[in-house]
């Protein structure tokens, strides 16, 4: 895993900003990589409704709603990747301990899927 995390270009500008407002800045080629993934994400739970609407045998579409999640595991991976590799990393460098606890939470909601 930490070789697929380690291809993409997510530390080409740092993820979030250290002036107290909390956003992200991802580089274009990151945010263009995220948005096709969200866009086929988009395609396939588009087509498992279609699935249910035809009465498509379920086993099927418990495949497709399969495929669904670990796409978007694969987004969320990136982005925490990000945020661990530039965020945190610049909010420690600055003595803000207090984003581990930010950190453990996010990683504790992304456990209980």
């Amino acid at each position: 895993m930490a070789t697929e995390l380690t291809n993409n270009p997510t530390a080409e500008v740092p993820c979030c900003s250290l002036s107290g407002e909390k956003k992200s800045y991802h580089s274009e080629n990151v945010k263009k990589n995220l948005v096709s993934r969200l866009n086929r994400i988009e395609g396939q739970i588009r087509g498992i409704k279609r699935l249910i609407e035809k009465d498509t045998y379920c086993d099927d579409v418990i495949t497709q709603i399969s495929a669904s999640q670990a796409a978007l595991n694969g987004v969320a991976k990136i982005l925490l990747d990000a945020h661990l590799r530039e965020c945190v990393v610049d909010r420690i460098k600055v003595g803000d301990m207090e984003v581990l606890d930010e950190v453990l939470i996010t990683i504790q909601k992304l456990m209980k899927k």
